[in-house]
């Protein structure tokens, strides 16, 4: 996702923000926060249920494939009962074929990324960077100081998830800034940039709460952390 010159940007930036406070500044950057595999599902199951009825409406005549139709007619036997049958099985069959192929277009990750509902996006976003909150530690510094930057690539949304102890003196919209130059970073294929520009934005409201003091340790790793698509 970054190479090692970006990598180390970033690295960089982190230790020069924390050098002018007691916060402390975590950077994650995921290839994607969600396969959504549940969007394939919802959209075959979708187009399989509502194309027949809308065919239908639309005065077009839902019919198996002709392979069906010996099979159908012995079926059927000339009776009502058998026609009722055999125009349920061409639905059936016409519903299975459109939730197979509708699987398989929507299985392509171009299609899979168009068709998720971005308030989809951004919940899985929010969720995987609070997983990565709490498993990197950031919920344990000393003075609850811990400022998670996290950026999902795929999606171009970012988070900043602030401790309680800088939470508590500054309102959200402080990081308002911050998150624009992780998004402006994203839009312009520069994440590396964005990310040190948020870092060092972060680093300034740390140190106006936070300023360095004689005792003042590097309580978590400096260097992104990356994490591929699952």
């Amino acid at each position: 996702m970054m190479n090692a010159e970006q990598r180390a940007a970033i690295e960089a930036a982190v230790v020069s923000a924390e050098d002018k406070t007691r916060g402390e500044i975590y950077c994650v950057a995921a290839d994607a926060s969600s396969d959504y595999r549940e969007v394939i599902l919802a959209w075959a199951a979708g187009v399989a249920l509502l194309a027949p009825a809308l065919l239908l409406m639309g005065g077009i005549k839902v019919a198996a494939p002709a392979i069906l139709s010996g099979w159908s007619a012995v079926q059927a036997e000339q009776t009502a009962g058998g026609a009722v049958r055999a125009a349920l099985m061409e639905t059936v069959v016409l519903q299975c074929l459109l939730f197979g192929l509708t699987a398989i277009l929507v299985s392509l990750a171009p299609v899979r990324r168009l068709l998720t509902p971005n308030s989809l996006k951004r919940l899985r976003v929010r969720e995987r960077a609070r997983e990565q909150f709490l498993a990197r530690g950031l919920s344990a510094t000393r003075e609850g100081t811990g400022v998670l930057i996290y950026v999902s690539l795929d999606e171009h949304l970012a988070e900043i998830i602030a401790d309680q102890g800088i939470a508590s003196k500054v309102s959200p919209a402080v990081w308002e800034r911050a998150m624009a130059a992780l998004v402006g970073g994203m839009k312009r294929g520069d994440a590396a940039g964005g990310f040190a520009a948020a870092v060092a934005l972060c680093g300034e409201v740390l140190a106006e709460h936070f300023p360095p003091g004689a005792d003042n340790p590097d309580e978590l790793p400096n260097a992104l952390v990356e994490l591929p698509r699952a």
